[in-house]
């Protein structure tokens, strides 16, 4: 496995909390997500704390605003050195390709690597059912494949998506683009507000380059041992390749 490819999300509100969870995992994990929940709780810092345990942030604040706001915020974003952040591609194209030039131009000036831009596309809590009621007369395959397309040429790094649309983004994305999937249930696990989900080992075989778990693990009686579990079951699909 040349990158482990497991990001635990941080879902929760103290820092306390946060940290625990960061500490106990992070010889099993590749990367953390922070959220809104854990980022509007306890602010900029947390993100410099966990930093601070020798691990990389993945930042999923999700932006979605008019392209000056979004650009504004992109560049504070790069200045926290995180490895990855997200803003939502039904922004639009303008609203991405001002995002991408801002993270460019500000990690330029700061002489660091800048951080992968990802497009979030449908979020994996919806369906069919809700498109239509938003009022998109497509169905959620159609609309992810035609948001990613978007985000390719406004030249993002990669996109989120649910697992069930793998297959489909990796003929639309350039191959040095990523796939990061929520959604993830590993066999057991309840799916609550998740609707398209699928099991590590199959989200990591249909070619996601990373896999987002959350409430599986951080909610585990023993979340080392499940973090370790979930990393075992995607090493075997590595090695069967």
């Amino acid at each position: 496995m040349k990158k482990n490819p497991l990001i635990v999300a941080v879902d929760v509100s103290s820092r306390e909390k946060a940290l625990e969870i960061c500490r106990e995992l992070k010889d099993h994990v590749g990367l953390f997500k922070i959220g809104l929940q854990l980022f509007l709780s306890e602010g900029y810092g947390i993100v410099e704390e966990i930093k601070g345990l020798g691990v990389g942030v993945f930042l999923d604040l999700k932006l979605h605003d008019i392209p000056n706001q979004v650009a504004g915020a992109c560049r504070e974003v790069v200045k926290m050195g995180v490895e990855m952040f997200t803003l939502h591609t039904q922004g639009g194209s303008e609203m991405m390709k001002w995002a991408v030039e801002a993270v460019n131009d500000e990690a330029s000036k700061l002489n660091i690597t800048p951080p992968v831009t990802l497009g979030v596309t449908i979020l994996t809590s919806l369906n069919n059912n809700d498109l239509i009621n938003m009022g998109i007369n497509k169905k959620v395959d159609e609309q992810v494949m035609g948001l990613a397309s978007m985000a390719m040429r406004a030249g993002l790094g990669g996109v989120v998506a649910s697992p069930n649309e793998i297959l489909g983004l990796k003929q639309v994305l350039n191959k040095d683009k990523i796939v990061v999937v929520p959604g993830i249930r590993p066999k057991g696990a309840a799916a609550k507000d998740q609707k398209r989900v699928m099991s590590p080992s199959e989200a990591i075989s249909a070619g996601a380059n990373y896999i987002v778990i959350g409430r599986p693990i951080i909610e585990a009686d023993n979340p080392e041992a499940k973090a370790a579990e979930i990393l075992n079951e995607i090493k075997e699909v590595y090695q069967s390749v």
